[in-house]
């Protein structure tokens, strides 16, 4: 990883749905920039997330399938027409962070940017999605794995559901049976088997830590969260240095 300033340049926040990565964002917003960067090392930040650009597919899909007009990207119980689509949506959060790095010079002098999505290993798992980022990105990149059971998963994202603002960030969620098909499966525990520290991703070696929120500190968004949170970054952070 390249490290040219006290904070991390890319940092990958995955995990479950519904595992607290919206969460772990929002009270990072809601920090001081100085505090945020001495404890958390991330400064100035831009994320990136993939489920803005789901829901604009099955909004733009809803509004063909009204004008009596094909689908482009899902079909009517919401499922990708082509697995490959997962993919697509990597390679946007790619380019997306190509972009900002293009467009704005020594930009990791001041920000970081927080990469987050989730994947099950129903559509290809972590480890097809991470093929998917270029070497470059990887490079600047760690990782940061929310680990909850699947039971745990289910429970908070029937929880978060607010039916009034489905495209909402921290208040969508996926219906049961969807849930389970997508997600019940995961593949983290295999693609970070190689090494307690580090994932190696077309020749890249990834540092990653992994956050325990099995007990859900995250949904409070109170000091538990900050003193997880700070100790989990923490050993990150020593990592990729």
């Amino acid at each position: 990883m390249t490290i040219t300033h006290d904070a991390f340049d890319v940092l990958f926040l995955i995990a479950r749905p519904a595992a607290g990565k919206s969460e772990i964002i929002d009270y990072l917003k809601r920090t001081p920039e100085a505090q945020r960067r001495a404890r958390f090392h991330i400064g100035a930040f831009d994320e990136l997330d993939d489920f803005p650009m789901i829901w604009a597919w099955f909004e733009e899909d809803a509004i063909l399938a009204r004008m009596g007009k094909p689908r482009l990207h899902t079909d009517d119980q919401g499922y990708f027409l082509h697995n490959y689509f997962w993919h697509v949506l990597i390679e946007r959060l790619d380019l997306a962070y190509h972009k900002l790095v293009r467009d704005h010079p020594n930009y990791h002098q001041t920000h970081s940017v927080i990469i987050e999505f989730a994947r099950g290993s129903e559509h290809g798992g972590f480890s097809e999605a991470f093929q998917h980022f270029s070497e470059d990105t990887l490079r600047h990149g760690a990782i940061l794995y929310l680990k909850v059971s699947w039971e745990e998963s289910l429970r908070k994202n029937r929880r978060r559901f607010n039916p009034d603002r489905p495209d909402s960030i921290l208040e969508h969620s996926v219906p049961d049976e969807k849930l389970e098909k997508m997600y019940k499966e995961s593949d983290w525990e295999q693609f970070s088997a190689g090494d307690p520290e580090y994932i190696t991703i077309k020749g890249v070696k990834v540092p990653y830590a992994v956050f325990e929120n099995e007990d859900d500190v995250t949904t409070a968004r109170g000091p538990a969260l900050g003193q997880r949170l700070e100790e989990t970054l923490g050993r990150l952070w020593q990592i990729a240095r």
